[in-house]
């Protein structure tokens, strides 16, 4: 699969009609050279230009009426993890997801601690880099407030998850800045159009980042780590796709 789409030529085009002025008003972490450098030139102008539009700009959301009546499944569908079957089979009752890496209270949240915790019910699109699309209603807890209550530490960039799935041996994961994982529709969701998430769609906790494509929605999600740098993470490149060389680090679309 071409690693390149038309997506990253719009937006690309898009950010060299962007004056100077307005990118130099932009996070300050898309303007470090080591960042920049990381990133290709066409993606990182995808990362500026989303930068400028607004940090806080929505992804659009649906009526119910606009559901789809299949939301297909993608990529995992079932860990092959002896412990997660364990957790699968009790209904995730012993389950806990860890937040930890920088911060100054790490947290240890089973999935009923979760349910307790205000949640945002969100109707979104998720669009899938392989071309199909569809709506589906999201229910979970925003992923900033569980950063607030595990009290980030100043020296925080990146925010990792670590999940219970794997390819031939190699375990899956996912990051994103932290711009992305205080934006109010970030959710790790538990609920599913109404119902607790189905497996085949990550459960027990999967990540909605609904202005990204769908491979960074990381499914079956254990545990949440703040870190400096994900450079001593798996090959370097910010998750398991990444790694392999075959989509980029940034998904905004």
């Amino acid at each position: 699969m071409a690693r390149k789409f038309s997506r990253r030529r719009l937006l690309a085009g898009l950010g060299l009609a962007v004056s100077m002025p307005v990118l130099s008003a932009c996070d300050r972490l898309g303007q470090t050279s080591a960042f920049r450098s990381f990133l290709t030139l066409g993606e990182w102008l995808a990362y500026r230009v989303h930068r400028t539009i607004g940090p806080s700009a929505m992804a659009t959301e649906y009526p119910e009426s606009q559901l789809s009546p299949v939301f297909r499944t993608n990529g995992n569908t079932q860990p092959t993890s002896g412990d997660y079957h364990r957790h699968a089979s009790n209904g995730f009752a012993g389950w806990r997801l860890k937040i930890d890496g920088l911060v100054v209270a790490p947290q240890s949240l089973s999935l009923a601690d979760l349910r307790r915790l205000p949640s945002r019910t969100q109707i979104t699109r998720h669009d899938c880099v392989e071309g199909w699309s569809a709506i589906g209603k999201w229910t979970g807890v925003p992923l900033g407030a569980l950063l607030d209550r595990a009290q980030l530490k100043p020296e925080a960039r990146f925010i990792v998850f670590h999940c219970a799935d794997d390819f031939r041996g190699t375990p899956y994961y996912e990051s994103i800045d932290l711009v992305d994982a205080f934006h109010p529709q970030t959710i790790l969701a538990y609920a599913m159009n109404g119902k607790d998430l189905p497996m085949g769609h990550g459960a027990p906790l999967r990540l909605r980042l609904e202005r990204q494509l769908g491979y960074k929605h990381a499914k079956f999600v254990m545990r949440v780590e703040a870190v400096r740098s994900f450079a001593e993470i798996g090959r370097g490149r910010g998750g398991y796709w990444e790694d392999q060389g075959d989509y980029d680090w940034y998904a905004g679309i």
